[in-house]
């Protein structure tokens, strides 16, 4: 245990998880249960591109924006708010962009920008620093192996590719999208290789994470049984 970790009174719960296996929607609830603050680092990246795109920087330019990133930390440009009703609005230089970074443009941006090197260098201090203290959840595709590999609770959260296609299709026809089904399955599948197949901290499960396959359970199910792990540990 590191001497960050044991300085904790409440733990660090690291949820991992391919693309579409309801990571943002099981932490938020894992959150909400606990009591725990959530620091969405998905969303991180996706207000990254977002900043990129409005800035008009290519999403594969690794320079450009890194430097971009590196601007957003310097400014302290990233803030989470807990929103009413619960969940959390993510602020972007005091915009709320909750809705503008949820894009399947943005979506696939955010792979992007999170595979250079210079990114996630600029965000990783960040995601550190806002978990530091613990009774925080985070979830990504690192947390446990590399942002907070001394975490007390580790969750690797998957489901079938035709499971998690499903779940995401039907996300995106009730936010009034025109895409199908065949579209996001193979959008989830391309991202899966992408994601795993990087250089830089690739998904990848942590030797000491519990993995939740999530493809027969319902949201319920999934957050009752990361309770379980918690409360176990």
């Amino acid at each position: 245990m590191s001497s960050e970790a044991s300085k904790r009174t409440r733990p660090v719960v690291a949820i991992d998880g391919p693309a579409g296996a309801g990571k943002s929607t099981v932490a938020r609830r894992v959150a909400d249960e606990l009591g725990f603050v959530l620091v969405d680092t998905g969303a991180m990246y996706r207000a990254v591109a977002l900043a990129a795109s409005r800035a008009g920087v290519p999403f594969s330019d690794g320079a450009a924006v890194g430097a971009v990133a590196a601007a957003l930390v310097d400014e302290g440009a990233l803030a989470f708010e807990r929103a009413d009703g619960g969940g959390v609005r993510v602020l972007l230089r005091g915009e709320d962009v909750s809705t503008a970074i949820r894009t399947p443009e943005m979506s696939q941006g955010a792979s992007t920008v999170s595979a250079h090197p210079p990114v996630r260098a600029a965000l990783l201090a960040m995601q550190r620093q806002a978990g530091a203290g613990g009774g925080v959840v985070l979830e990504g595709r690192d947390i446990g192996t590399v942002v907070f590999p001394d975490a007390e609770v580790k969750i690797f959260l998957t489901a079938s590719d035709e499971v998690r296609a499903a779940r995401r299709h039907a996300e995106l026809v009730a936010k009034g999208q025109d895409v199908t089904l065949e579209a996001t399955l193979a959008d989830i599948r391309e991202r899966d290789a992408r994601d795993s197949g990087r250089d830089v901290a690739p998904l990848k499960q942590a030797s000491d994470a519990v993995r939740v396959d999530s493809s027969s359970m319902s949201i319920d199910d999934a957050v009752g049984e990361i309770l379980r792990v918690v409360s176990a540990r």
